[in-house]
């Protein structure tokens, strides 16, 4: 049936059934891009996200993958369409520029736009960013304790990796040059490739079944829709200012702690959100562009709104209408080049995330969790694998506690908030990587008490197997999350190396060359507690009957 323009535009049944097929086009692209990856980055551990955007570039659906990607792959879209003005069918545009639209260099971002093949009427824009194990620079998995982004591998402008559907072969022989596992990264690339291809084919089918004219303004109702959540769910915050400050540990360079503070101030509908005070950019990889700060944000609004008003916020979430972002130039959380950024977006970024949430629990005490773990535990290695004599680079994160929040204590070792990715299962890592894995389950007692306790952290054991470069970038390694109203914080994780039978306690943030043999064991935070573990323990004595009494015996007669 196609349903025409002249039909009621807001009819809720219609809505939804365009919000989950819009959405349904994001997952089938994030499945097609996951079983045909090469890298276990991709296929096992689901590092990548998937997005349909309207022919504005505003996201319409995203996929259930990654909030670091997905709130930031708008600037992505609107980068290349900056930089190229209208795309041609077929035209695949790839970047990786942290300051034109990406985040750190190691996520790909691959653009395509999608035109309806009778008319020619562009329907809107597919998106697929993936996180290569990969992309030159000065260590193995371009994760580096970098001073400059020059040393984190290979920058890629918003430029053609096809034209009209033929390959620009000169830009894969670049690409293809200045990384250490070619034959994975050029997997990897087709599989993003099919990813864009499933998201067009099928909006193609949406709109021949439907009618162009109704997928167009199906996608604007999406966002007008979006927009007046968003608006009712601030409307449900107190007006107010609140603010927050929390630090990242240390920049790997020297530096620390790095201060980000935050102002909030609500007023009906509207938002400013004010980074204002926060550090300026460091010489350490910590630096944060534009992109994961308003990532970060979008992240931490639609979980509020959602709580709020009970409902879930369509996937892109709107144009964020009524939401100020004031973010200070040349700052850890909106640095200009030349700053290293690598790990902006997976250490910084959650650490926005929690200044976020410790000013919204001022506001709204209530409803809000204790935080979580706060970092990704960043593991980086490479070498040259002794059972096939080739290179490898592997590249991974750990889960950890999530925080407790009123309704009941946190998960554990999960990964939160920025991170939505999986762990490597034991078996695949084994047999794609010169490793064993020595130890691997659930770090005991590492949650904070509370009313409801934290999450636990975990705890992974890795032995090499051949020598590599290795690379570590965490936090919360001074101390742990904190808890909310009376709870307890979380236990901080740790990084321990050892070589013989000499264990040596790691920075967070660390590059070193491990040996055959070395064991390397990462202990990821708890989450905070929520609520005062007391109450818990009165709760519980009221709840116990306590020693039973003795039963007297009956009388003798």
């Amino acid at each position: 049936m196609v349903i025409s323009p002249s039909e009621p535009r807001h009819d809720p049944i219609r809505l939804e059934v365009l919000r989950q097929l819009f959405t349904a086009i994001a997952e089938e692209m994030g499945a097609t891009l996951r079983r045909a990856a090469f890298s276990p980055n991709i296929k096992e551990r689901r590092d990548y996200s998937c997005a349909v955007f309207h022919p504005t570039g505003i996201p319409v659906a995203m996929g259930d993958h990654m909030p670091v990607h997905l709130g930031a792959m708008p600037m992505s879209v609107q980068a290349a369409l900056a930089a190229h003005g209208s795309l041609d069918s077929g035209d695949v545009i790839i970047l990786n520029d942290p300051f034109e639209g990406g985040t750190h260099l190691p996520d790909l971002t691959l653009v395509s736009p999608v035109h309806f093949p009778d008319s020619g009427d562009l329907l809107g824009y597919v998106a697929a960013r993936a996180h290569h194990s990969d992309v030159g620079g000065m260590s193995p998995g371009s994760m580096p304790l970098s001073r400059e982004i020059f040393q984190e591998g290979l920058r890629i402008p918003p430029i053609h990796l096809k034209r009209r559907g033929t390959p620009v072969p000169e830009v894969y022989t670049l690409l293809m040059a200045n990384v250490r596992t070619p034959q994975e990264r050029a997997g990897d690339l087709d599989a993003q490739i099919g990813a864009l291809h499933t998201g067009s084919r099928r909006l193609i089918e949406m709109a021949t079944a439907r009618g162009t004219a109704s997928v167009l303004s199906g996608m604007e109702d999406l966002l007008e829709y979006a927009d007046r959540l968003l608006a009712r769910g601030i409307e449900r915050i107190p007006d107010g200012s609140y603010g927050a400050i929390d630090h990242i540990e240390d920049d790997g360079a020297g530096s620390d702690p790095l201060p980000i503070r935050v102002a909030l101030e609500v007023k009906g509908s509207s938002l400013r959100v004010d980074f204002t005070g926060s550090a300026g950019q460091t010489p350490g990889g910590v630096n944060a562009v534009s992109a994961i700060t308003s990532s970060a944000t979008r992240y931490v609004l639609r979980c509020v709104v959602e709580a709020l008003l009970e409902v879930a916020l369509p996937a892109g979430g709107g144009r964020l209408q009524g939401v100020d972002l004031t973010l200070p130039r040349g700052s850890i959380v909106n640095a200009e080049p030349p700053a290293g950024v690598a790990a902006g977006n997976v250490e910084t970024s959650q650490r926005i995330t929690d200044v976020l949430l410790l000013a919204f629990q001022q506001a709204l005490p209530d409803i809000m969790p204790a935080l979580s773990q706060g970092t990704m535990n960043n593991l980086t290695a490479g070498g040259v694998d002794p059972r096939s004599g080739r290179a490898f680079t592997y590249y991974e994160t750990a889960g950890g506690g999530m925080g407790a929040g009123p309704d009941g204590p946190g998960l554990s070792a999960v990964h939160v908030h920025m991170s939505n990715t999986l762990n490597t299962p034991i078996e695949a890592l084994e047999h794609a990587y010169p490793f064993r894995v020595r130890q691997y389950g659930i770090r005991r007692e590492s949650g904070g008490r509370g009313l409801h306790r934290g999450g636990e952290g975990l705890v992974r054991t890795l032995e090499f197997l051949a020598p590599a470069n290795v690379t570590l970038l965490s936090e919360r390694r001074r101390s742990g999350p904190a808890g909310v109203r009376g709870g307890e914080a979380g236990t901080p994780g740790e990084n321990l190396l050892t070589r013989g039978s000499e264990i040596s306690h790691l920075p967070s943030k660390v590059t070193f060359d491990a040996r055959n043999g070395d064991l390397l064991t990462i202990r990821s935070p708890g989450g905070g507690g929520w609520g005062d573990p007391e109450a818990q323990r009165s709760r519980t004595s009221q709840a116990s009957p306590g020693p039973l009494e003795p039963i007297p015996a009956e009388p003798q007669e």
